[in-house]
């Protein structure tokens, strides 16, 4: 089947979604109105809350929100074949993943621009937020886990990849430097940043001849040995100052993110690449050779990121609150980035249901499980010899996505003799669009632990704390890194998911009785719904892998430690967002019955005017 009408149609959803359905909930359900005072205007001190143009938010947002999940997940799905994969990521993103974003972004703006824990505290009840606060943290360091395996994969015996990834850590320090330090109290931009895009590009190039030369050894490194270095890139990110790390290198990674989103659509476009997947396999049923499970529930954790993600809960009720210059800006941002990041998922289904089945399965499956599996290769040997990297057995969907997106540009007239270097472009966008979100999710990581230990001891609680940045770091790495040195793809993704999904169910449910409380009951179902049908998926899906995966690890020698980590971790987040979300519930039924709510006044409102705004009259543009 060709790919280009299904893109055309999805472009044709999406656009009709923004234009309308963002617009009723802007304009009825909330009512943002320009009036208010945001509170990048109420609390503007130059550093957390800065008033910034529109579209320089939604750069932001959609560079904080987009990481390995649009990627791994549909390519991972793609066993399932290309329909359900594309429903989910379509009906998903419209009708749940850009509610959430938005929703919570207007949440957290209407609350001085204070994170997802304290909107639950001052919409539900202190205990719940504390019960929220708890799950967050476990919610990071199940995320960052999950994103972290795939980039070991991704590098694992791979010189070109690993020396072109490690090559951006110092461009972005020189770039850092440069920014924001070689003339005080200017930010230089335009130097910087041309500098950036043609040192990445060159050391893309020198990849090439390092991995044929005799240097290769030193980057051909085994996963573990990987590991430790993303745990210690992991920490430096989060304990540097902003200005030296991470906050140039994501800005350098941005550059790569939307390059190359838009060259893929338009490869898509001028290619028309045939689907060479079925619209449903055998393995809908279960039995999948890289998710064991069923399409139902497994298809709802499997692609988390590209359809609803909680982890964007985390980023619209963060930094991005604190920069929105007007309240109706909210919709832009919140519904509009999601949009995209839904966009990038469609194109990464594309480009892995494009390749041959065989070539596809030998690459995302195990040596010895597809040698069982019966299914002939077509063209993995000569992707291999294109590509300059051996391909099977290169699990976690990375891979094969490059391998995808490469026969695409393959297709383009004189870019035959390029496929090499964009496959291992592709490697490197991949491997900056996870890396963006492990250092970012890992400081936000600290953020929240730390203000969980100044229950403990106060000074911990303050941000500019050494000893409790050191401390709270190390034990977010830690984690997250015990968790990556024991598991695979198929043991860590789902937890990912489930963890993922259900802290979009704590924010959907926490909204609902937001709505609740301020007077919206009648649009409560926007939120209600969606979450609804995440609690059902998600928590089937947690079952099931803690049944079939997580408790048999947990009775193998070998495995026992990690099976009881993984068992334990899933029902400690499983039974906390199930509290908050019963919670949540109780507090809309209390609040219909006239019981006062708990919450703290919300915030900030233009001077004078101490009561939501009445309801702005509906536009859809």
């Amino acid at each position: 089947m060709n790919a280009l009408p299904l893109l055309l149609i999805i472009l044709g959803v999406f656009f009709v979604a923004y234009r309308y359905f963002s617009a009723f909930l802007a304009a009825r359900a909330f009512a943002l109105d320009d009036r208010n005072i945001t509170p990048a205007h109420r609390f503007n001190d130059g550093h957390n809350y800065v008033p910034s143009p529109r579209w320089v938010v939604f750069g932001h947002h959609f560079a904080a929100i987009a990481g390995a999940g649009p990627l791994v997940g549909p390519t991972l799905a793609a066993q399932f074949g290309f329909a359900p994969g594309l429903l989910w990521l379509v009906a998903g993103a419209v009708l749940a993943g850009a509610v959430h974003d938005f929703v919570t972004l207007v949440g957290s703006t209407r609350h001085e621009g204070r994170s997802l824990p304290h909107i639950v505290l001052s919409e539900v009840g202190p205990v719940t937020g504390m019960v929220a606060l708890i799950a967050v943290v476990i919610d990071v360091i199940i995320a960052m886990a999950g994103l972290a395996i795939v980039v070991v994969n991704a590098l694992s015996q791979s010189a070109w990849s690993l020396f072109t990834i490690g090559a951006s850590i110092p461009i972005a320090m020189v770039m850092g430097w440069w920014m924001f330090r070689r003339r005080r109290g200017r930010v230089l931009v335009l130097a910087p940043s041309i500098f950036g895009v043609l040192a990445l590009g060159a050391a893309l190039v020198a990849g090439h001849f390092v991995a044929g030369s005799a240097l290769a050894g030193i980057f051909e490194l085994p996963g573990h040995q990987i590991i430790l270095i993303l745990c210690v890139y992991g920490f430096l990110a989060s304990t540097l100052p902003v200005w030296m790390l991470l906050e140039p290198r994501d800005y350098l990674s941005t550059y790569i993110k939307i390059g190359t989103i838009a060259a893929l659509l338009v490869g898509v476009m001028v290619v028309h690449p045939r689907l060479q997947f079925p619209a449903f396999t055998q393995f809908v049923h279960g039995g999948g050779p890289i998710i064991p499970g069923k399409v139902f529930p497994f298809l709802f954790v499997t692609i988390a990121c590209g359809a609803i993600s909680g982890f964007h809960a985390l980023v619209s009720s963060g930094t991005t609150p604190k920069l929105i210059d007007k309240e109706t800006e909210a919709r832009l941002v919140g519904y509009g980035a999601m949009l995209v990041e839904s966009l990038v998922g469609v194109l990464a289904l594309i480009a892995a249901c494009s390749m041959n089945m065989g070539d596809y399965f030998a690459i995302n499956v195990p040596p010895a499980v597809f040698a069982k599996m019966g299914v002939p290769t077509v063209h993995l040997a000569e992707l291999s010899r294109m590509v300059g990297e051996p391909l099977a057995g290169r699990t976690g969907g990375p891979v094969s996505f490059a391998v995808g997106m490469a026969q695409i540009f393959h297709g383009i007239p004189g870019m035959a003799r390029l496929t090499s270097y964009w496959f291992h472009f592709a490697i490197l966008f991949e491997a900056m669009f996870i890396l963006t979100t492990i250092d970012a999710g890992t400081r936000v990581g600290r953020y929240v632990l730390q203000e969980l230990m100044g229950k403990v001891h106060r000074p911990f609680a303050a941000s500019r704390s050494l000893p409790g940045n050191v401390l709270a770091s190390g034990f977010i790495v830690l984690c997250w890194g015990y968790l990556v040195w024991g598991g695979s793809i198929a043991t860590i993704w789902p937890l990912f998911g489930t963890a993922n999904q259900l802290l979009a169910a704590i924010a959907l449910t926490t909204m609902s009785a937001w709505l609740v409380n301020h007077g919206k009951p009648g649009y409560a179902w926007l939120t209600i719904v969606p979450a609804g049908f995440v609690v059902v998926t998600t928590i089937s899906a947690a079952v099931l892998s803690t049944l079939d995966v997580y408790w048999p690890m947990a009775h193998h020698r070998g495995t026992q430690a990690q099976g009881w980590v993984e068992t334990i971790l899933m029902s400690a987040f499983v039974a906390g967002a199930a509290m908050v979300i019963v919670f949540s519930s109780l507090r809309c039924i209390q609040t219909l019955r006239g019981v006062p709510p708990p919450f703290v006044r919300e915030g900030p409102l233009e001077p004078g005017r101490t009561s939501p705004q009445p309801a702005a009259p509906f536009r859809c543009c």
